[in-house]
């Protein structure tokens, strides 16, 4: 018989597992957004202005998938995160397991791993999307908590997780350190400067990945 699920807002999660949610004064991420000015090669400029254009036109028309091919892909592009011999990507993987006596299951819009082909083994970050703030389907903030909580019970290596949800133009990068999870700023991505960020953070966790994270 399968099991039952529940879908969870970020208060039940809050409530039920004990959690706490800080905004933007954890040391991991405050490391993790710390990062130098990104110089971009002539090629990704090119790159980088178009999907800012497009950005700046059509965000407030595309849904999911729109914002998925015409935007998200080309930023995950540029910030390098691509499968190589110690980790790999994933799109549209479902994870589950059971913490505390409560069965979580969740699908990951994009995650990095370390696996073996289709084999998620060891999850290091996720990512989740929505159009709107408060999809009818389910809550981003809930949904990447969901994810790092099977992630824990999976990994069992005590080592922090990290992720970002985007609503629409907003983007937010969170750190989750046992029960305790944390929260940036919302960066917009129809801004240039923010933009440029966001790109330089996803290459930094990169950096993260291979000195703190992998084994």
């Amino acid at each position: 018989m399968a099991k039952k699920t529940k879908s969870y807002s970020e208060a039940e999660l809050i409530d039920t597992f004990g959690l706490t949610k800080t905004i933007q004064n954890h040391p991991l991420l405050k490391e993790w957004l710390d990062t130098p000015t990104l110089q971009l090669t002539e090629v990704e400029e090119s790159i980088f202005q178009t999907i800012l254009q497009e950005a700046m036109i059509n965000m407030s028309a595309w849904n999911e998938e729109d914002l998925k091919m015409n935007f998200i892909a080309f930023v995950i592009s540029l910030a390098n995160l691509r499968s190589n011999e110690k980790f790999r990507t994933y799109y549209e993987k479902t994870l589950e397991g059971e913490i505390e006596g409560h069965f979580l299951k969740v699908k990951s819009d994009f995650m990095i791993a370390k696996g073996i082909l289709d084999l998620v083994k060891v999850p290091y970050f996720h990512f989740q999307e929505y159009k709107k703030e408060k999809d009818p389907y389910g809550d981003p903030i809930a949904q990447l908590i969901e994810a790092f909580l099977v992630a824990q019970e999976r990994n069992k290596n005590g080592k922090p997780l990290y992720g970002c949800y985007v609503v629409g133009r907003f983007w937010y990068f969170v750190v989750m350190e046992e029960k305790n999870y944390c929260v940036s700023i919302a960066f917009d991505s129809t801004q240039a400067s923010d933009l440029l960020q966001i790109i330089a953070i996803l290459r930094k966790f990169k950096e993260i990945l291979e000195t703190k994270l992998l084994d």
